[in-house]
């Protein structure tokens, strides 16, 4: 039986050679660890230190401030040196905690300890996975308790469990996969835990053959969990592409998987909801790749939060060249940087960096060849909503379902004219958002001087 797989989607050289074969290493820090508000969509979260303050290993050194929002945790144990204004791999000046490291990685009370998360209720499970601050840790970062927690639990058919890693040059997610199936597996128990009527399934790409035996193999006694191998395509991984091709379900951008009975999670997610839930740990560090034909011996990393890329390049022998670009995240969907000396984040998953800047080419004019349309997993006409956002016309942007786009990439990977299609799309519907919230404040300070002028 033919697998099921998704419309368009592109085939691209996926340079994970370079590093999946390399074990992950441990690296600790060096310098100051820094500690970005904003690691997660949503509000940034409230410092709760102050400068000169000690802090311990799985301390919240920032608390979510409202519904959409994280907790930060302290990876490290110290004193406070500043909370400054910092430059983070999202290319923005963001406020940040800094922590000076005393190397005695001391931990709060109760760190570590174990649980039996078969005896422990809904809500616990929830508030142990909200206070250990966890988020998408697939680049993401929505908070993980809000995703957990859908208005109807029994409407939850499926939970859903990322391990395509359909990206270029990331192999993070196959180390964990590859090194820690147990964690994975365990955690998709738990969180199967809260959904009485609720399947899982791991998606894995068939190129990684390995992985997919093992976790067969772990889970061939639970028939509650199923391992589905997916096509090797980009973006099999997209949010939308994955519920439809393990569940047959459609999304769009007005919905979020609840409203079609899934919930879908990293591998990395899950693996940090069972650590948080059985064992009291909450999330502090992840696993990050370093790659690229510029570095001198591209492998990952398992490192704490707030940690200098700078740092994680030194132990992976640095530049054998100098690269002509460098991106955070993956090549397809990752953000070009000028600068390296930034920190690890929950979001911040790779440094990726290439001799050649192959993208750095002039654009011709569009030959109508179509390639873009077939070629874009949502159906979408990427050569004309690239002339509407350069044209400035929201409103045809907005009828030919613009705010569809998930930015995945495809149409401006296979572009034979070298269109910049992903960027003027993706910035013409934040443009369009910024106009949208502007309306809405706009509104808002209206109706609070009538009311004001009522009184």
């Amino acid at each position: 039986m033919a697998r099921m797989t998704f419309m368009g989607g592109i085939h691209t050289y996926d340079g994970k050679e370079l590093s999946k074969d390399k074990p992950t290493s441990v690296l600790l820090p060096k310098g100051d660890l820094v500690f970005p508000l904003s690691q997660h969509i949503g509000a940034p979260a409230k410092p709760l230190v102050a400068k000169g303050e000690a802090v311990l290993v799985g301390q919240v050194i920032a608390e979510a401030d409202g519904l959409i929002s994280s907790n930060i945790i302290s990876s490290v144990s110290g004193t406070v040196k500043a909370i400054e204004r910092r430059l983070t791999a999202a290319g923005k000046m963001e406020e940040t905690i800094v922590i000076t490291n005393d190397n005695e990685y001391k931990k709060i009370e109760d760190y570590g300890r174990e649980r039996d998360y078969s005896k422990m209720s809904k809500k616990e499970i929830r508030e142990a996975v909200k206070a250990a601050g966890i988020v998408g840790l697939g680049g993401a970062g929505f908070p993980t308790h809000v995703k957990l927690t859908p208005k109807d639990d029994s409407k939850i058919d499926y939970v859903i469990v990322n391990g395509a890693e359909c990206e270029p040059y990331l192999t993070y997610d196959y180390r964990l996969m590859l090194e820690e199936p147990e964690t994975i597996i365990e955690g998709l128990k738990v969180i199967l835990r809260l959904f009485d009527n609720a399947k899982g399934i791991i998606g894995i790409e068939d190129n990684k053959p390995d992985v997919i035996e093992k976790f067969k193999e772990l889970t061939s006694g639970n028939s509650n969990i199923e391992i589905q191998a997916l096509k090797t395509k980009y973006p099999q991984g997209g949010e939308r592409q994955l519920v439809y091709v393990t569940t047959g379900r459609k999304l769009n951008s007005k919905k979020l998987p609840a409203d079609v009975g899934c919930v879908v999670s990293n591998v990395a997610t899950v693996a940090a909801v069972y650590m948080a839930v059985a064992k009291s740990t909450p999330l502090t560090n992840r696993i990050v790749t370093i790659s690229g034909d510029a570095v001198t011996e591209p492998q990952n990393f398992n490192v704490p939060f707030g940690i200098n890329f700078s740092e994680i390049l030194e132990a992976a022998g640095g530049f054998k060249v100098q690269p002509e670009k460098i991106v955070f995240g993956g090549p397809m969907m990752g953000r070009a940087m000028y600068s390296y000396n930034v920190p690890v984040t929950k979001t911040a998953n790779a440094l990726i960096a290439f001799a050649k800047d192959e993208a750095a080419v002039e654009e011709s004019p569009c030959i109508q060849c179509g390639r873009c349309y077939f070629k874009c997993p949502l159906n979408l006409l990427p050569m004309k909503l690239q002339l509407m956002g350069l044209n400035n016309e929201d409103e045809k942007f907005l009828e030919l379902d613009g705010m569809e786009c998930c930015g995945c990439g495809c149409c401006s990977y296979i572009c034979p004219a070298n269109r910049s299609l992903t960027q003027t799309i993706v910035q013409t519907k934040q443009r369009i958002i910024n106009k949208r919230n502007e309306k809405h404040e706009q509104h808002e300070l209206h109706e609070l001087h009538k009311e004001h002028k009522a009184k």
